[in-house]
This record gives structure tokens, C-alpha cells and sequence, in this order.
């Protein structure tokens, strides 16, 4: 709510440009918008929540763009965690677990988490143990580069492990 739109008798104002008389800050709506006014500025409802409202007497626009800039700021300091995954099958053979593994590697020392899972056709469910031993293996193998976040567990037809890499990515 800025201006015109503010609908309050009263309102709290705070900030630099404001001489704080014995009401401590409060003002009536039309007294406030006067400052405002005497001052080339918008006056801004900051809380709605408090009572009487919170205002502050600025430059609406400006304080718009730094708004947007402070967001943008935080945006780009987010680290963006990504999530590889690489499938096996529970009688993967050497050369393809081999083949598989490399990749693994690679992603890990990237910064990426892993996200590996042995997919369980039809009947070969009963080789439930094959495909853990497989992950396990896998989890040993690349323990130089990444550690283990959760242990293999049975979702449906797919055996989960989850690995994360040691230290992150430059």
C-alpha cells in the first residue's frame, strides 16, 4: 500500500527523515501523507500487521529496484544441488558395471549427487540380493570420491541408494 491506497486513522512512521515528537512516531494518515508530500517521496506501508500500521516515507521506485536486487543477490548465492542417476540391472555384467562406475566417478567429483538404483524386471525381483551386493559394491568402490547418504532400500521394483560427494566442485 503506498499513497492514496492506504486505508488507517494512524500510522507508525519510522526511518531517517523522521523527527520522532512526543507521540512517538504516530501519525495521523493526512499529517503523514503531507510529510511525504513536503519531502518529494511515497509514503509506504512496510507491516499491515502491527497497530497502528507501519509506514516509512522513501522513494518507491528505488526501493522496488533494490528489493529486486537483493533477491537476485540471494538467488545466485543458492547453491543448485544436481541429481545424477545412473540404473543398473541386478545381473549387470563387469564391463558395463565398469563402464558405469567411470560415470559415476565423474559425476561426483562434478559436485552432483548420485542417485543410483538397480531396476527390477518382472521375476528377477528374486534376485533382491544381487542387486544390493551391487550397490554396496559400487558404494566401496567410489568411497575415495563420495560417501553413502542412504543405505540400498527396496522401493517397488527399483533397490535405491543415494551418495553425495565428498567435498563440493570448484
Amino acid at each position: 500500500m503506498i499513497n492514496d491506497k492506504i486505508r488507517a486513522n494512524e500510522l507508525r512512521l519510522v526511518g531517517d527523515n523522521i523527527e520522532i515528537g512526543p507521540e512517538q512516531g504516530v501519525f495521523s494518515l493526512a499529517k503523514a501523507q503531507q510529510m511525504a508530500k513536503d519531502q518529494e517521496l511515497d509514503l509506504v506501508v512496510i507491516s499491515d500487521k502491527a497497530e497502528p500500521f507501519v509506514a516509512r516515507i522513501l522513494d518507491y521506485k528505488k526501493f522496488l529496484y533494490e528489493q529486486k536486487k537483493k533477491t537476485k543477490e540471494l538467488k545466485a548465492k543458492q547453491v543448485k544441488v544436481v541429481v545424477k542417476e545412473i540404473r543398473f540391472g541386478p545381473q549387470t555384467d563387469d564391463h558395463d558395471y565398469d563402464f558405469k562406475k567411470k560415470h559415476a566417478e565423474k559425476f561426483l567429483e562434478e559436485g552432483a549427487k548420485l542417485k543410483t538404483y538397480v531396476f527390477f524386471k518382472g521375476r528377477s525381483i528374486v534376485f533382491k540380493d544381487q542387486g544390493e551386493i551391487l550397490l554396496l559394491r559400487l558404494a566401496q568402490e567410489l568411497e575415495h570420491v563420495g560417501k553413502v547418504d542412504s543405505l540400498p532400500k527396496l522401493e517397488g521394483k527399483r533397490m535405491i541408494m543415494m551418495m553425495s560427494p565428498k567435498k563440493p566442485a570448484k
